[in-house]
């Protein structure tokens, strides 16, 4: 499920429901405060072009970086974009 916060953070960021889908699938996750936060690192954008190929991929590469945040009942929390190297 998707909170309400996280619904409106996605929107403000222009970060799409196949961007989160992409991320939850591909992505890495780390636990940080509680809460699990998944992004992509290279092996994971490997993947994704790998399975959806140079196309799917396009689709998706504004949102690329984005990390979402995921919270131990698996609610959707946030969603942002890095600006920065994020720390673990």
């Amino acid at each position: 499920m998707i909170t309400h916060h996280a619904q409106t953070r996605m929107q403000s960021r222009s970060i799409s429901p196949e961007a989160i889908d992409a991320l939850l699938m591909f992505g890495e996750a780390r636990r940080r405060r509680g809460a699990d936060v998944y992004y992509l690192d290279r092996r994971a954008r490997s993947r994704i072009e790998k399975t959806l190929g140079r196309e799917g991929i396009k689709h998706l590469e504004k949102s690329l970086d984005a990390y979402v945040v995921v919270g131990d009942d698996g609610d959707i929390i946030t969603a942002a974009h890095r600006r920065q190297r994020l720390h673990f």
